[in-house]
């Protein structure tokens, strides 16, 4: 019984650390992001779009404006 107990525990342990992880590593990319305008150029082109100058400074702007906290 203690083992079932122990198992379960470790399981919600590891996936509230593995999630706060998660969460920290994809606000410091987005932060990446709003200084290096290649990252931003490679994330849209993996996504299909092909931003062009004025787009991709309104791109910029909007993650500036929407920072994380």
């Amino acid at each position: 019984m203690w083992t079932t107990i122990f198992i379960i525990l470790a399981l919600i342990v590891g996936l509230v650390i593995g999630f706060a992880g998660g969460v920290f590593y994809l606000r410091r990319q987005m932060e990446k992001m709003q200084t290096d305008p290649q990252m931003l150029q490679k994330m849209a082109k993996q996504m299909g779009y092909n931003l062009n100058g004025k787009q991709m400074q309104k791109a910029q702007q909007m993650m500036k404006n929407k920072k994380m906290r």
